[in-house]
């Protein structure tokens, strides 16, 4: 039998100051209290990138300006399959702020932790991480 393929749209929000924005998921969802990309599912006839605006303003309260596809991937869960969508949002209207209760904060892209995420964010994390790291190498 094959499992359910989950769409899902999620934006990595970065500030001027190189600091991305993240969420931590409410009690009662999987992998609760885990740190997140804000953003949801895909809705039936609506493209990804439509998903992470419409998931952000309904989320976090922002208005995406831009939305740059960073990264595509599945991960496979026990009971699901999660097709994951990643926009680099680099500009936006208002200030991010968890409308679902949930706690939001900005963090610094070096100081990305992947065992504060759920699994299938490790390799994103490992990519982000050395994005940053690459910047800091001397350049000869």
């Amino acid at each position: 039998m094959s499992k359910p393929i989950v769409q899902v749209a999620a934006g990595i929000i970065r500030n001027e100051f190189g600091q991305i924005y993240l969420t931590q998921r409410l009690e009662g969802q999987d992998f609760a209290q885990a740190l997140e990309f804000p953003g949801g599912k895909v809705d039936p006839g609506e493209t990804p990138e439509e998903a992470v605006a419409r998931e952000l303003e309904e989320e976090i309260g922002i208005q995406v300006l831009s939305a740059f596809p960073y990264e595509h991937f599945s991960f496979e869960y026990p009971t699901k399959v999660i097709e994951f969508f990643f926009y680099l949002i680099e500009e936006w209207v208002g200030e991010p702020f968890g409308r679902e209760g949930q706690e939001g904060f900005w963090i610094a892209q070096s100081e990305l932790d992947e065992g504060q995420f759920p699994p299938a964010n490790e390799r994103l994390i490992g990519k982000l991480k050395a994005e940053v790291a690459n910047e800091r190498e001397p350049k000869f």
